[in-house]
């Protein structure tokens, strides 16, 4: 018996001993196995999250055309930047093909940053259906009737485009919706844009009226004229024109807008306000929102009073 219970004993320990190297052994495998799978899976999820990101539909490459720079970045549905605001310099002389080549390789790092699903354009002259009218910065000739939206969209993948004028683009950043909002850019030229309750009225070339002696308002507030009266006399000419355009539009509100807003130091009357220089980027995205401008290519029941419109 004694033999027997020492045999047990043995064949127990040996049997235990044996369970606890094999159980020692699959615990060892085990850390090995979980530590070679957490590298692979956040390896593979990284890619997912960025691509998601960099194809995201709601992204808007928004371009602002200036006489003396040119200005673009990927914004949000809402205006929102999410990347850099690029800008260089307006190559002068400019033709259509010139300003096309310049602003593919602005944009080139954007788009390789965010892809975007859109294109949003805003041009100093006159534009209509996506087409450039006028230039006055860069001379008429070479520039009626030009079809540089669809140009440059063919550069960039053939994205769905729409470009209006500047101005409008930069009150589409600040507008409130409510009544009658008129926009004045000081820039290069003196640019201006109408809203009412929201929406985009048809474009009037202000900037070419006669306002002083003959001088349209491009002569009288541009930058050009700045640089030749002083700041002192061009702010006396910008309050000047604050108080004819009051007259003529009547408006519930003034955005004064353009790089030179920042050179104003008289006193705004209380419903008139400066917009921040990103507006021009800023407001790309309302080009895309149902009932901002009344155009064919957004609301065609409206303009073309066909179906049902509500």
């Amino acid at each position: 018996m004694a033999t027997r219970k020492t045999n047990v004993k043995g064949n127990v320990k040996s049997s235990a001993s044996s369970t606890v190297k094999t159980t020692a052994k699959r615990a060892a495998k085990k850390p090995a196995v979980k530590a070679a799978a957490e590298p692979a899976a956040r390896t593979a999820a990284k890619p997912a999250a960025k691509s998601t990101v960099r194809h995201s539909a709601g992204y808007i490459l928004s371009i602002d055309v200036g006489g003396t720079g040119l200005k673009a970045a990927i914004i949000d549905t809402h205006g929102k930047m999410v990347t850099e605001r690029l800008r260089v310099a307006t190559p002068h002389p400019c033709t259509p093909e010139q300003l096309v080549d310049t602003l593919v390789k602005l944009v080139e790092p954007l788009i390789a940053e965010h892809a975007p699903a859109r294109i949003s354009i805003g041009f100093p002259g006159f534009v209509r259906n996506n087409r450039v009218l006028t230039a006055p910065h860069f001379g008429d000739e070479g520039w009626h009737d030009i079809p540089l939206a669809d140009s440059l969209a063919k550069r960039l993948g053939g994205l769905p485009v729409r470009m209006i004028n500047d101005a409008e683009v930069q009150g589409f950043a600040a507008i409130q919706g409510h009544g009658i909002e008129f926009v004045l850019t000081l820039g290069t030229g003196a640019g201006t844009a109408l809203f009412r309750d929201g929406e985009l009225m048809p474009h009037l070339e202000l900037a070419h009226h006669p306002v002083s002696k003959n001088r349209a308002y491009d002569e009288y507030i541009g930058d050009a004229a700045r640089m030749q009266a002083g700041n002192k006399r061009w702010n006396h000419r910008v309050e000047k024109v604050i108080g004819i355009l009051a007259s003529l539009v009547n408006y519930d509100k003034l955005w004064i807008g353009g790089g030179n807003a920042a050179r104003l130091n008289f006193k705004l009357p209380a419903n008139v306000a400066v917009v921040s220089n990103d507006a021009g980027i800023e407001g790309g995205a309302k080009l895309w929102h149902p009932r901002s401008l009344r155009d064919t290519r957004q609301l065609p029941e409206a303009t073309q009073r066909t179906g049902i419109f509500e």
